[in-house]
């Protein structure tokens, strides 16, 4: 029998901390009514657009959905929107469709990393294999796309170069850096194109398809981008958690199947004898398991990793990038969104790790 999920929960409470670190103050307050409200709405059209008539397709597009997940992109969107004439028909379906672009690439990255968990259930591909879990994945692209079709050229244009984005970051993350590349540099600009891509473009269409001021548009993709890559620099620190409740994944999943974290790749920035013979163990452990060996070989290397000062700096920089999207609001009225929008910030890159 196929394993399931616990069902999505559409409140705000306990996603990122995001009732009480990010809508706090009376003001603020108001405002989490009018986002939650939002967000039931985008929930409502998710889970319709989840659903198939093909029995096959619906259990497996349903299968992460109902896993729940944080609803950041579709909460920013609603969010943004609030600078304008507020969540609009339009906006709850160009939020629905991004969440949607989300939800697809999950299925794909895990078949790429060889993940075994996804929000704390068994990941798609261990279920089905990896040709299910890929075309599931297809299917909630094109979902997406239908949705965006809607809406006209501009919401068409911005799926495609979001998607875009999504794909060259996978590309460029899977080949690695080339001759010439700095790896960090070149890591960053995976985590812009594969994280921040999909946040800006919620930040972003939040204020289209609500009408707000035009000058917006630039100030929120610079945010969304800068937001996204804070915080994914955060899961480098939190995926080496000791405790799997915190990820929903094996700690340290990232580096046991060979992909690269800020904190591994800090390590070839010093020239110790500490950190290079720690980099050379997980580099020769990642070698191992993927000629067969067990992925616990990694268990020690990992755990000194965790503690190590590179992990530290990971998240000193996930605090920069954060601090980054904070600055690029300023043209932006002073006001909750404001508010709202500055301790989103704080929050990604505050995360437990």
């Amino acid at each position: 029998m196929t394993p399931r999920p616990s069902a999505a929960s559409t409140r705000l409470s306990g996603k990122l901390g995001l009732s009480d670190r990010i809508f706090a103050g009376l003001r603020s307050r108001t405002l989490l009514s009018t986002v939650e409200a939002g967000l039931a709405r985008v929930e409502s059209e998710l889970e319709g657009e989840v659903r198939s008539a093909d029995k096959l397709a619906d259990v497996t597009a349903r299968y992460l959905y109902e896993a729940g997940g944080k609803r950041v992109r579709p909460m920013l969107a609603i969010l943004t929107a609030q600078l304008g004439q507020g969540t609009t028909k339009e906006v709850v379906e160009v939020a629905t469709a991004l969440e949607l672009t989300h939800l697809g690439s999950l299925y794909h990255d895990d078949v790429m990393d060889g993940a075994d968990k996804r929000r704390g259930v068994p990941s798609a591909q261990t279920v089905w294999g990896n040709n299910i879990a890929i075309l599931t994945g297809d299917l909630l692209f094109a979902r997406a796309s239908q949705l965006m079709a809607r809406r006209g050229e501009r919401a068409i244009q911005l799926q495609a170069d979001t998607f875009e984005r999504l794909v060259l970051g996978q590309m460029h993350e899977t080949v690695g850096p080339q001759d010439g590349d700095e790896p960090v540099d070149f890591y960053l600009q995976v985590l812009a194109d594969k994280t921040g891509s999909l946040i800006a473009a919620a930040a972003q269409s939040g204020i289209i398809y609500s009408g707000a001021p035009e000058e917006f548009e630039e100030p929120m993709v610079v945010f969304g981008e800068k937001a996204g890559v804070a915080f994914q620099l955060l899961d480098d620190v939190i995926d080496l958690s000791p405790d799997p409740s915190e990820t929903g994944k094996v700690p340290g999943t990232d580096l046991r199947a060979g992909v690269p974290t800020m904190p591994y790749l800090l390590l070839g920035h010093r020239s110790d004898a500490a950190s290079t013979d720690l980099r050379a163990r997980i580099d020769d452990g990642q070698e191992r398991i993927a000629a067969g060996a067990d992925p616990s070989i990694l268990d020690g290397a990992l755990a000194e990793l965790r503690d190590h000062e590179t992990t530290h700096e990971t998240l000193a920089l996930a605090h920069r990038w954060s601090q980054e999207a904070i600055d690029a609001l300023a043209p932006l009225p002073d006001g909750a969104v404001r508010e709202a929008l500055t301790r989103f910030a704080r929050a990604v890159a505050d995360r437990s790790a």
